[in-house]
């Protein structure tokens, strides 16, 4: 059984209260007292229950983290990055991958509701504002990671996903393509309709004629990728795009697989590729990855600090913070 506070106080000779005294307010007691129960603590091996006195406190030390992709090494950064922002904070994480299904958003968004987390940071996927505004009335301080918040209620933390697809296809288009295909989807994706206007106002605003077609996928994933480039080069070969931009870097991970099988096609000679993410296998790819970064942990970091502060104080007026992206130039788009 584990030690309780009472078999301290057994083992001090003095009252329960003296000891929770001692471990919440020492300058009221004894300075004999505090070493007889000091001493009773490091012999019976007494661990106090932290996150049980702040239940009790009615204050949780928890918060909950939902991401739509547990897959994408993207999230697992910015998971991370909440996680070292928590630890300094004694808050825990309680992680919950929806794997972009709505069904499963909403169990967890239930369940963290139930389990009355201090805040919550959410990567949606569905529309689930109807469910963050009940967590809002619940007091649960509620935070849209990789999201821009369109509700002024809510605060969020994101990179600036059209000014990336800009960014990208004024790359592409600089370096000579004119026959570019934007690869990705679902286009209820927040992120994936934000990166092509972003590259739609780039080909509109180039000053030559860009054709830019889309290829749809299901999801943003390595599959989807491989088959997404398997049906381009289906085509006549002077039907190909000669450059590629993908939705996220997995997605171009997969095209990457089916361009270089056989050695098909020479990249980026005849297809220049680029990605969106910029997460660790891009630069170790068979071909190092052009990307768009996106600053994923201070985005986990950032989202973490404020959800704390929101929670803290829960008039405070909710912010969007907006990172910008960065272009990274690799072998896929020069050679």
């Amino acid at each position: 059984m584990p030690v309780s506070i009472r078999d301290v106080a057994l083992r001090a000779g003095v009252s329960v209260g003296t000891v929770s005294n001692v471990l919440n307010r020492p300058e009221e007691v004894s300075t004999e007292s505090v070493e007889r129960v000091s001493r009773a603590i490091e012999e019976l091996g007494y661990v106090r229950n932290d996150a049980a006195r702040k239940l009790r406190a009615g204050i949780s030390t928890t918060v909950g983290f939902v991401v739509l992709d547990g897959q994408n090494p993207f999230y697992n950064d910015v998971v991370r990055g909440a996680e070292d922002e928590a630890s300094s904070h004694g808050i825990a994480i309680l992680y919950g991958n929806t794997d972009e299904d709505p069904s499963r958003e909403k169990v967890y968004l239930d369940l963290f509701r139930e389990q009355q987390v201090r805040g919550l940071l959410i990567a949606p996927y569905g529309d689930v504002m109807t469910q963050l505004r009940r967590f809002r009335s619940s007091g649960i301080a509620t935070v849209l990671v990789d999201r821009f918040s369109a509700d002024s209620g809510f605060s969020s933390v994101s990179v600036d996903s059209v000014a990336g697809g800009r960014l990208a296809m004024e790359h592409l288009i600089q370096g000579g393509r004119r026959r570019i295909a934007f690869v990705g989807g679902p286009f209820d994706m927040r992120q994936v309709t934000d990166r092509l206007a972003g590259a739609r106002a780039a080909a509109e605003n180039a000053g030559v004629h860009v054709d830019l077609e889309v290829v749809p996928t299901a999801a943003m994933t390595v599959e989807e990728g491989a088959t997404a480039g398997a049906r381009i080069l289906t085509r006549p070969r002077r039907e190909w795009p000669d450059a590629l931009f993908a939705a996220n870097d997995l997605l171009a991970l997969g095209l990457l697989q089916s361009l270089v099988s056989g050695g098909r096609v020479l990249v980026p000679d005849e297809i220049a590729l680029i990605g969106f993410d910029d997460i660790p296998f891009a630069a170790a790819a068979a071909v190092p990855l052009s990307s768009i970064r996106q600053p994923s942990r201070m985005i986990g970091r950032t989202a973490l600090r404020i959800v704390l502060e929101e929670a803290a104080d829960p008039d405070s007026i909710p912010r969007q913070t907006v990172f910008p992206p960065e272009l990274v130039i690799r072998q896929s788009t020069t050679g």
